[in-house]
């Protein structure tokens, strides 16, 4: 009895501590990561709604993207990620299943399977120079059988076979800078016409035969004022461009084998024109549109090359192509502004005043002004013809509307972050009802007996789906309070189109969204580009009350000397605080490590003539700046000039008007490297709020090393000036790469290493008191990866671990960069297998856990890689001790597990960055990694060793410990019973 009961007891504990093989895949799916994918800002798009098969439409994107959305519900049914430098240029759909796109500069035509995305073909196609490109899929022509495709780019005419990519004939334009505009093949015509400028005041016209590209005709004719802008055409034989001064209209017409030129004043049929007109590229028939100041004019040619405006739109507006609903009409969406809603007015372009569809939408405020707008007919059950509208908006974002609603929209701004930051959420406010309190006590047992029913094996398909919601119900992951854990948080995060978003780590929702208004186009900010964001007030304990708020640093244009704009806004309602436009110029943000009483963090914004300027500008600020003005450096790269120099702050800047928050600035030192034999590719150094536990190291042989941990190094990496570009054109020979550490207060170089036959991109980390960084190495044709560690000889006389141990050390004693450092390097390198996009490491909370390479690889998964196995001290035969310590014997490359993927199957399309993020749980790092995709997850590099997993069996552990109450009771009555009998004999 006593064995039966002890088996049981041995079942039942190894049941409270085994994890069934489906709990790590089917049970905790989405509880510690989610995955986003979207597809960037929408540039062509090509509708397919035939009667067979799924409505869909197709379209590609600024983030080179080429992907089949469902028109039900904007879901991607498939989508190809093309490279940064394989630009598309156009898209179409040819015999109604192949999607054809053109790219990198007209270079490259591939055929995609319309319903699945697969590739069918892809041809090459080559040309004498450079030009712009234009794809073209005629409706009937047919050239030796073959449905033929028409291409022009790199200065030639191709016609390609849709069937299987085949270049059936090829012209060049041979005009001496001939310059492409429009290509025009008229219904049931054998002949294609081509138009452009030459310079800019002729036009010429060829005329090609389609069947096998032979040129019949070639007509230029000079115009005395000049062109200026794009031609675009009116019908197959009339175009329309404006002149040079932006005044007159030319209306060009091809007719009777020569080339006549028309010009109209604008302010001959525009009212109270003043200004620049633009040439919008509409493509109606015998109608187009210009752009003046904040209106559109709509102008119809008519008989003997007469103009008349027959319409004008005074609010912002987008127009639309004009494709055809029936035979011999077209139809074109024109969407205007109105308040919080937009006008959607669908036209006859035959019939102006005829209007086909006219719709109010209501529209967020926070996505902008429509961009661009595509729209596509279809027969409604009372077969008239209805209209749905693919549209654009400011912020990126994509929306169907249909019926006057929008059916569905995609955040596919968020394709293009720039910058991220976190922020903590707020504090949970303490206070249940009892009945709260009682049904979430039955949703607690309800779910552990679920559990444990699923760790028995004795739940059914149903229970275990319902075992997954509890999980995801009761992690509590999604709450919008902080956790005791950190793991809920939100990540800011700043996007091309100037909008700030708040991202959940909990399941990525939108929390809130913010179209900036100091990044959107106006009259004093014709190019904002946004640079970065960073962390503005950061309450802590005793400033609970203050809501955190982030700083959004952009430019006022893409040189470095354009004027600023700063923003900042409030973390948990998006407000915007306040707002500067139009200040000084910003080349660097320097964070400086001082906060007011408000916790608002102190910057140095440093303008193009070298001045700093101090934000917030408060007197508190200014005090703290003055007092420690001694104290206060930073440093600048010159990469095209090849000079590293130091800086400090020296007094008060002196114009017109004292400005007691400017300061001049003085040169402290300065590094010039030789121009003719290095050139600057890459510099790396610490995150200034990294955690470092401990300073000392102590090796196998109870020997102490001292990490010599300093924010102020900066790592450089130079290359050969030949050997700054694509692998492989140089020999091994002519390229290098050296390496330096940089004390960036007194620019001494602290050490310097040669990698002799290896070449860039160069990608690095810096951590604590080591650098790794990842380059290839042309003589061994594969990719390296070397680890430099950094050490303070200054301590090597206090080697003494039990002073190490009781705390009598001199760890705490201030290190001086004026003082000359004794430091020693240890350094390795290693084969590695992956091509690198992005490296980051984990960092946590108080610095103990060990510490995880990040690798975004050019599959664009995470790789997660263990720090021991870039340890410079690895031996091919460790000794006992040192394989006690956790010295792992030396190999030549660095192993790729499958499993160390964090990413696991999902790729980050794209991938740019990855973000690492410490949870006040030591063990546990949070990863963001961002592209076109999003990915986040949580990582713990030493295991989850200071708490339990989320789906532990509490309802086991319980029920483990009743039975062995249970179990020592009966034992001991049948114990006392045996010893009772046992004196009765």
């Amino acid at each position: 009895m006593a064995m039966a009961i002890t088996s049981f007891l041995l079942l039942l504990l190894f049941l409270s501590c085994s994890h069934p093989s489906f709990s790590l895949y089917e049970d905790q799916v989405g509880l510690m990561d989610w995955h986003q994918q979207y597809i960037g800002k929408v540039k062509h798009a090509v509708f397919h709604t035939q009667k067979a098969g799924r409505k869909r439409v197709v379209v590609s994107t600024e983030e080179n993207v080429i992907a089949s959305l469902d028109l039900r519900r904007g879901e991607i049914f498939w989508r190809h990620v093309l490279g940064a430098n394989d630009g598309i240029d156009g898209i179409d759909i040819a015999l109604g299943k192949y999607v054809i796109t053109l790219s990198s500069k007209g270079s490259i035509l591939r055929a995609w399977n319309l319903p699945d995305g697969q590739m069918v073909w892809e041809s090459f196609l080559s040309g004498s120079r450079p030009s712009k490109s234009l794809l073209v899929i005629p409706g009937n022509l047919k050239v030796d059988k073959d449905n033929a495709i028409l291409v022009y780019g790199n200065g030639c005419l191709h016609a390609v076979s849709s069937i299987d990519g085949e270049v059936l004939w090829k012209t060049e334009l041979i005009a001496e800078g001939f310059e492409f505009q429009e290509l025009i093949h008229p219904l049931e015509s054998d002949i294609i016409y081509a138009v452009g400028v030459v310079g800019l005041s002729q036009f010429d016209a060829y005329q090609i035969n389609a069947k096998n590209g032979d040129l019949l005709k070639h007509e230029s004719a000079a115009f005395p004022n000049g062109f200026s802008g794009k031609i675009s055409s009116v019908s197959s034989d009339t175009f329309v461009v404006s002149d040079a001064t932006h005044t007159i209209l030319v209306l060009i017409s091809v007719k009777d084998g020569g080339i006549n030129f028309h010009q109209t004043y604008i302010s001959d049929i525009v009212q109270d024109f003043s200004g620049n007109a633009l040439l919008l590229p509409t493509k109606l028939a015998g109608i187009f549109s210009i752009k003046i100041n904040e209106f559109i004019v709509f102008i119809k040619v008519i008989d003997e090359g007469k103009l008349e405006v027959v319409d004008k739109i005074y609010h912002e507006a987008a127009v639309s192509d004009a494709p055809p609903f029936l035979e011999g009409q077209q139809a074109f969406a024109l969407i205007q502004h109105v308040g919080n809603e937009i006008q959607l007015t669908v036209k006859d372009g035959h019939e102006w005043g005829n209007n086909l569809l006219k719709e109010s939408i209501k529209m967020d405020i926070q996505r902008g002004l429509v961009h661009k707008v595509f729209i596509n007919n279809y027969i409604r059950t009372d077969k008239s013809h209805g209209f749905r509208a693919l549209i654009v908006m400011e912020d990126h974002s994509l929306l169907l509307v249909q019926q006057g609603e929008i059916v569905w929209s995609r955040e596919d701004g968020l394709a293009s972050v720039i910058d991220v930051t976190t922020s903590e959420l707020p504090v949970e406010k303490h206070g249940v009802s009892v009945a709260k309190v009682e049904h979430n006590l039955f949703e607690w047992l309800k779910g552990h007996m679920l559990k444990l029913k699923g760790t028995l094996m004795l739940a059914s398909a149903d229970e275990v789906a319902e075992i997954q919601r509890v999980r995801l119900k009761s992690s509590e992951k999604n709450k919008m309070t902080r956790d005791h854990n950190g793991f809920r948080k939100l990540l800011i995060v700043l996007t091309r189109a100037g909008k700030l978003f708040a991202l959940h780590t909990g399941d990525g929702r939108v929390v809130w969204s913010l179209l900036l208004p100091s990044l959107r186009k106006s009259e004093g900010c014709v190019d904002p580009i946004g640079l970065k964001i960073y962390q503005w007030q950061v309450p802590h304990h005793h400033a609970l009350d203050e809501n955190p708020s982030v700083l959004v640093v952009g430019r006022c244009g893409r040189s470095l000397d354009a004027p600023g704009v700063l923003t900042m806004v409030d973390a948990y309602t998006a407000n915007v605080l306040n707002s500067f436009g139009a200040v000084s110029s910003i080349v660097q943000i320097i964070p400086l490590p001082f906060t007011d009483s408000t916790e608002q963090i102190l910057y140095l914004l440093i303008d193009a003539d070298q001045r700093a300027h101090l934000i917030p500008r408060t007197h508190e600020a200014i005090s703290i700046v003055q007092r420690e003005l001694a104290n206060i450096y930073w440093y600048s790269v010159e990469a095209d000039n090849g000079i590293i120099r130091g800086h400090g702050l020296k007094d008060t800047c002196i114009h017109e008007v004292s400005d007691e928050y400017c300061f001049n600035t003085r040169g402290l030192w300065s590094i010039v490297f030789p121009s003719g034999s290095e050139k600057i590719i890459a510099t790396v150094t610490r995150k200034s709020n990294e955690v470092v536990h401990t300073q000392a190291k102590v090796t196998a042989e109870q020997d102490v090393m001292y990490k010599y941990v300093s924010k102020n190094l900066l790592f450089v990496t130079n290359a050969a000036p030949k050997a700054i570009g694509e692998i492989g054109l140089v020999t091994p020979e002519e390229s290098w790469l050296v390496v330096y550490l940089i004390d960036t207060v007194t620019g001494r170089i602290l050490h310097r290493m040669t990698h002799h036959g290896c070449q860039g991109p160069v990608h690095a980390v810096f951590s604590e008191n080591w650098v790794v960084y990842h380059y290839f190495n042309l003589k061994a044709h594969r990719y390296e990866m070397s680890v430099i560690e950094i050490y303070d000889q200054s301590r090597a006389d206090n080697k003494d671990v039990w002073k190490l141990v009781l705390g009598k050390h001199n760890l705490t004693s201030p290190i001086s960069s004026y003082s000359r450092p004794e430091v020693i390097t240890k350094s390795q390198s290693y084969f590695f297998t992956h091509t690198v996009k992005a490296v980051a490491v984990t960092t946590t909370a108080k610095g103990i856990t060990s510490k995880h390479l990040l690798f975004g690889t050019i599959g664009d998964q995470v790789l997660a890689l263990d720090k021991r196995f870039l340890d410079p001290r690895r031996t091919i035969n460790p000794t006992q001790a040192e394989k006690e310590e956790g010295i792992i014997p030396l190999t030549d490359s660095l192993p790729i597990v499958p499993q160390s993927y964090v990413t696991h199957t999902n790729k980050v399309e794209g991938l740019r960055g990855i973000v690492t993020v410490p949870a006040k749980l030591e063990s546990t790092a949070l990863v963001f990694a961002y592209g076109v995709d999003l990915f986040f997850t949580q990582i713990a590099p030493s295991r989850t060793y200071d708490s339990l997993t989320e789906d532990f069996s509490y309802a086991l552990l319980l029920i483990t410990i009743v039975a062995l109450v249970a179990a020592i009771f009966v034992t001991w009555v049948l114990s006392e019973r045996k010893e009772l009998q046992e004196k009765w004999r």
